[in-house]
């Protein structure tokens, strides 16, 4: 039996649900904290044997007491923070953004504080929306220490978090790793600014013609493999606070197109893109993340998108997706 107990905030999310899937799979005991919700993405990727190991605690990750009270009475060893809201929502509501995704981490980091003796390890979500647009760097790959320059009050407040980081570790010695994703794809991934070329995945298993919002190169990271590195992160045992760009395939939205169409021959030609490039470096340069925690492992695109097509195809056939507002 493990030893280890984890707590996943944000579990009803994308990265949330395939943390809990592996850990349950590793047979280690999982916690979700999350709102009141439908586990939709968890029914997606997991079956109901391994979906009835999970620990589900609901609960606001802004109210302390509840939060701490969950990791208290369940002898939590282990957080994996991933409660947010996206850019899209933030935008729409400031204040509440402000709430979720600042002080929602200074209570996960309050709480780790409190019970030190009990956590060992705290892994939590950065993004790479905390840098600025391509011209504000050098052609070279972007790397871990490159100045923060973020164009949004999403990416605000993940610089943050990251600062938050670095004092409680400063002030109290609270161990964390945080991690930046770039765009994350893969069955769950419905929400938020970056989610069209999964959402293409999605219609092509369908049959059906897609628009993804943009285009340009970018680093791609599979739902599984993102959640993996949060888990090994968690595990890190690391005197500090390092935040740490995450890598990937670095791929231009055409190639994305071409293994959609691969997978789903159907669809050739009626997946397109806009030209325009997201407001972020296109490349990254992951040898510090490797470095800390060992090389980690990204499934090709090829791979990726036909294991994220067949797992829509299951899906709908099974009916847990709704698709009319997947698609939206």
């Amino acid at each position: 039996m493990s030893t280890e107990r984890f707590l996943v905030t944000g579990a009803l999310g994308c990265i949330g649900a395939w943390t809990v899937r592996r850990l349950v799979h590793e047979g280690v005991p999982v916690w979700t904290y999350d709102l009141p919700g439908e586990p939709r993405r968890l029914r997606l990727i997991m079956d109901e044997p391994a979906l009835a190991q999970v620990h589900f605690v609901e609960g606001d990750i802004a109210d302390q007491e509840r939060f701490e009270r969950a990791v208290a009475d369940n002898g939590v060893t282990h957080i994996v923070h991933l409660a947010a809201l996206q850019i899209p929502f933030v935008r729409a509501d400031p204040v509440q953004g402000a709430r979720v995704n600042v002080v929602g981490t200074a209570i996960v980091f309050e709480t780790a504080k409190r019970h030190a003796q009990q956590v060992q390890g705290l892994a939590y979500a950065s993004s790479i929306a905390v840098y600025g647009p391509p011209d504000q760097y050098p052609p070279s790959p972007l790397s871990d220490d490159a100045p923060l320059s973020p164009t949004t009050l999403y990416g605000v407040y993940k610089q943050a978090n990251e600062g938050m980081a670095r004092i409680y570790w400063q002030d109290h010695r609270v161990r964390s790793v945080g991690l930046r994703p770039y765009v994350l794809y893969g069955p769950g991934r419905d929400q938020g600014m970056t989610s069209t070329p999964t959402k293409a995945m999605l219609a092509a298993a369908l049959g059906r013609p897609y628009h993804i919002s943009y285009g340009g190169t970018s680093v791609f990271q599979y739902a599984d493999d993102c959640a993996a590195a949060f888990i090994r992160a968690a595990r890190m045992p690391v005197d500090g606070a390092p935040t740490f760009n995450l890598g990937g395939n670095t791929a231009h939205m055409q190639e994305i197109v071409a293994a959609i169409e691969e997978a789903a021959p159907q669809v050739a030609g009626r997946i397109t893109f806009e030209p325009s490039q997201l407001p972020f470096p296109p490349t990254i340069d992951d040898s510090a993340v490797n470095a800390a925690l060992g090389p980690l492992h990204w499934t090709s695109l090829i791979d990726a998108v036909r294991q994220t097509i067949q797992c829509f195809r299951e899906g709908v056939r099974a009916n847990k997706i709704d698709v009319e507002k997947a698609l939206l």
